[in-house]
């Protein structure tokens, strides 16, 4: 049985416990809507699982129910014997105690490939943990994550899109993105101020440019919405001339929102020299 609001209340109570605002913790307390995550994660028997910030364990047990593999990371140490009680003793699950922003991903994912990240995001590590993700665990194929609204959106963001940045550019160029749905704060415990939204990011099953170097694409991308209300041929002084703009094919009175990832693509390849 997953938790409730009243059992994630007791169980804190008793512990003599309380959320941390530093470690961005709001517990999900509502089983319909751990359930639902699970469901749209589409996981189940013969899936390894990632969970991050698992917290007290509710989506840790609905993911369980699937059958599939869960390896839940949860940095909260006095957090531990709550969360090894409620699901130390279901059928594939490991508990680990780490910070995912540090953890040994090779030691972790066990040399297993195809893995989905499923997990209820701390508020203040979603956008850089997706992105370290993306860019440097291959081993995890998908991610579901339940993320601020305004994350989510900038996580799924196009090119023209007010929610459009660096970030979304990163997405797109590792993989494509869709907010899967919306959760209300109520199902909280302590309740956020803001909605929260369910995205889900699929790798590409093949790079989109093999030719294209992260570093210098990236580079070029953060040197641009650095700057984002300003024309490329001046935002992006000193990353890209006029002249390598108009090699690349962009107009320099255009702005970084407006440049798709393949934009920024063929931008890289002009500024590395590897065109043509």
């Amino acid at each position: 049985m997953t938790l409730s609001r009243a059992d994630a209340s007791r169980q804190l109570d008793g512990a003599g416990l309380r959320a941390k605002r530093a470690l961005g913790q709001n517990f999900v307390v509502d089983p319909n809507t751990v359930r639902r995550i699970a469901t749209l994660a589409a996981v189940g028997p013969g899936d390894d699982v990632l969970e991050i910030g698992a917290g007290l364990g509710s989506l840790t047990i609905a993911l369980a129910e699937t059958g599939a593999r869960v390896t839940a990371v949860e940095i909260d140490t006095s957090l531990l014997p709550l969360l090894t009680e409620n699901v130390g003793h279901l059928p594939g699950v490991t508990v680990v105690q780490g910070d995912a922003m540090n953890l040994d991903w090779n030691a972790l994912l066990d040399g297993r490939e195809g893995w989905a990240l499923v997990a209820n995001l701390p508020y203040n590590v979603a956008t850089p943990l997706v992105a370290d993700v993306l860019d440097g665990v291959p081993g995890v194929r998908r991610l579901f994550v339940m993320v601020q609204k305004e994350v989510g959106e900038r996580l799924a963001a196009r090119p023209g899109d007010d929610a459009y940045g660096a970030v979304s550019v990163k997405v797109a160029f590792h993989g494509t993105a869709r907010i899967a749905g919306i959760v209300p704060p109520t199902v909280f415990l302590p309740r956020p101020n803001v909605d929260s939204a369910l995205v889900a990011i699929e790798r590409h099953a093949a790079p989109l440019d093999p030719g294209v170097d992260p570093k210098v694409l990236f580079r070029l991308v953060r040197a641009g919405f650095a700057k984002r209300r300003k024309m490329l041929r001046g935002a992006m002084a000193g990353a890209a001339t006029p002249e390598q703009l108009a090699a690349a094919g962009i107009d320099g009175t255009r702005r970084a929102e407006e440049l798709s990832v393949h934009d920024w693509m063929g931008l890289a390849r002009v500024v590395a020299g590897t065109a043509g």
